[in-house]
């Protein structure tokens, strides 16, 4: 009988127990000295996010960094070779100097460019070159460099190399973040300690404002609980920090929800902002995370005007059938309406746009710049004074 058997939380993505690929303490420290005398591939922070997603399990059932056929099924199919659904690609990359110099089956040892410290060590199986305008137009819907996502591929090594890893490090996550900073295991132990069977996930990588606070409302009505998941890895510029954020949403759920009734934590994936694609990705993970359950709004994992704003909700209506378990929370545009007196959405409010609060996040930082009043149908007031002092301490 597997390890999920008694669990009433949908099982891990393929069916089988999870695969945190982060190795035993005990053993870390001699497995870091011999990794220290390993040739030495330097990481991205997407890659370094990454590992890190895979080291905790989030990836399930990958071992490692795909190989060729995995990529581009990924890319072309959001099949692996083996059949298994996945959306994106999670691949390393490095220079063809460095790649000639690797010979197959060698270790080595994945290093984060930033830190220079020693993540992991990796058996290198494969090398191979892709083809980075199909990666960017199947996975990002797009080949313009001003998109984050692709800059990212366009910038990055000409060859990928595939194999199993052994995590070795989760880098300052556990302790920068040791209250939010819950692996797939231990949300699922949570959540079964809290008797949910039915959990739904909140995608978020800003504060919560009233409009997230009703789609996240609307989601505890629908499952037993909630999780509201914050993306603690590397973000575009301007957006807020995530010590910010994670004040900013423990205010609201402490004034707001009813107790017991939602869970916060974090994650360290870099957002690739790929839209559609990226919800995809987020539901499969949520799956391994242990939630039934996707709330996907408007321009899920967007960025600019790449997506139309319900492409995310469309996208999940094109798999077949057995691709997921977690199953998307499809909800509209959110506003306050003056009419209706409250907060709404297009399916269930009549009225004019005139009559709709709509403050874009451009607006919203300069009203914080600039001392403006910020209406409390838009934002709680305990929520307005964290985003405020955080915007003075930046003046």
């Amino acid at each position: 009988m597997g390890a999920n058997a008694m669990s009433k939380l949908v099982p891990p993505h393929g069916g089988g127990a999870l695969r945190p690929l982060l190795i035993e303490p005990s053993l870390r420290a001699a497995e870091l000295m011999s990794a220290e005398g390993l040739k030495a591939v330097p990481m991205t922070s997407r890659e370094s996010s990454d590992l890190l997603m895979l080291g905790m399990g989030a990836y399930t059932p990958l071992g490692g960094f795909m190989g060729h056929d995995d990529w581009r099924g990924a890319c072309t199919e959001m099949r692996l070779a083996s059949g298994l659904f996945w959306p994106v690609p999670i691949t390393l990359s490095c220079s063809q100097d460095l790649a000639n110099s690797i010979g197959a089956g060698e270790e080595v040892a994945l290093i984060d460019e930033v830190s220079g410290q020693i993540m992991a060590v990796m058996t290198v199986e494969e090398r191979y070159i892709i083809d980075r305008q199909l990666e960017c137009s199947e996975v990002f819907r797009t080949t313009d460099a001003h998109h984050p996502g692709v800059a990212k591929v366009m910038s990055q090594g000409e060859v990928n190399l595939a194999g199993p890893v052994r995590v070795l490090s989760e880098g300052d996550y556990p302790q920068s973040y040791s209250d939010l900073y819950l692996r797939p295991a231990e949300t699922r132990a949570r959540f079964e300690a809290q008797g949910w069977s039915k959990v739904a996930a909140f995608q978020t990588r800003n504060p919560m404002h009233r409009s997230h606070e009703y789609l996240a409302k609307i989601a505890v009505e629908v499952c037993d609980g909630l999780l509201i998941h914050q993306v603690l890895g590397k973000l575009k510029p301007g957006d807020i920090p995530a010590d910010v954020r994670v004040q900013a949403i423990n205010a609201l759920v402490e004034n707001y929800f009813v107790a017991g009734t939602a869970i916060q934590a974090g994650y360290p994936i870099e957002m690739r902002y790929a839209g559609p694609r990226e919800a995809l990705l987020h539901a499969l993970f949520r799956q391994n995370f242990g939630c039934s359950h996707l709330v996907v709004g408007r321009d899920h994992a967007g960025v600019g005007d790449y997506y139309g704003p319900f492409d995310a909700h469309h996208i999940f209506d094109e798999l077949a059938p057995g691709s997921l378990e977690t199953v998307p929370l499809k909800i509209d545009i959110t506003f306050y309406c003056d009419i209706c007196r409250g907060t709404a959405t297009n399916r269930t409010c009549p009225h004019e746009e005139s009559h709709r609060l709509s403050i874009s996040g451009t607006r919203l930082r300069t009203m914080f710049t600039n001392h403006e009043p910020i209406p409390p149908e838009f934002s709680r007031p305990e929520v307005l004074e964290i985003l405020q002092a955080h915007y003075d301490s930046l003046s």
